[in-house]
């Protein structure tokens, strides 16, 4: 990322029009974490507020309780998108019931994130199937893809319909490859972060922008952090990320903080 940075510095270009220049914006979800339904309640009603209209929804852990949560969050924000990220945490079965059980309550995911243990292909490509034909439902692969060597399984196997990018998992060498090869093959793609702050994210962000080519988009981490250690880069209104003319990434860690 940083080589890559320099880059656009030394010829004095912001990283979005270095990467294409699709776009100098992006739209993000936002994460509610496995809470209570009366925190999610409390968070989903804050969202609401700033304007985020999809909510990524970490599951997985216990499934009456992540319906007890999706319920209790339709209820004060009845209009917003749902991305479920299981993060590997059910068997196949119990995806499928998730699904049921929505369905049910009359919601649709817009997509569904690493339903299953990211070596179950298996269960991967039976989540997908029955997600995509009864219910209408994207299977997004962000574990099971941790390589080049992974996304051509994914795309050969047809295990997945997303494939989620993570410079963290990937590097931005690797990142590139796995893009080029989903694009080829007309697989969806996500982009998404670990735990990083707006330099990391800020860089995917551009990536994103620049390249234009994300059906959905999880760089929300800079804004779940206690602190912000950068100045300058991107700005932030809600969900929207706006990149300007800032040559490189344009932002900077406040390193009197570090």
């Amino acid at each position: 990322m940083a080589l890559i940075d320099a880059a656009a510095n030394s010829i004095r270009i912001p990283l979005w029009r270095l990467f294409g220049g699709a776009s100098n914006y992006i739209t993000t979800d936002i994460t509610i974490p496995i809470v209570s339904p009366s925190e999610a309640v409390e968070l989903a009603a804050k969202y609401c507020r700033q304007g985020f209209s999809t909510l990524k929804l970490k599951v997985g852990k216990d499934l009456n309780s992540d319906i007890e949560v999706l319920r209790a969050i339709r209820s004060v924000h009845p209009d917003c998108s749902f991305v479920l990220d299981a993060n590997e945490g059910y068997k196949a079965h119990q995806a499928i019931e998730v699904l049921d059980k929505l369905h049910a309550m009359g919601v649709t995911p817009t997509l569904f994130e690493q339903p299953v243990h990211r070596d179950d292909c298996e269960g991967l490509h039976l989540v997908s199937h029955v997600a995509k034909d009864k219910y209408g439902v994207s299977v997004a692969a962000d574990e099971s893809c941790r390589s080049v060597n992974d996304a051509n399984k994914i795309i050969r196997e047809n295990l997945a319909h997303v494939i989620n990018i993570k410079l963290a998992k990937l590097g931005v060498i690797g990142a590139f490859e796995v893009i080029n090869i989903a694009r080829e093959a007309g697989i969806a793609l996500m982009i998404g972060g670990m735990v990083e702050t707006r330099l990391a994210m800020g860089f995917a962000g551009h990536l994103a922008a620049g390249l234009g080519c994300f059906s959905f988009i999880d760089l929300d981490t800079p804004l779940l952090l206690a602190e912000d250690p950068v100045i300058q880069g991107y700005e932030a209104s809600g969900s929207v990320y706006k990149f300007d003319n800032s040559i490189g990434q344009g932002g900077f860690l406040q390193w009197d903080n570090v």
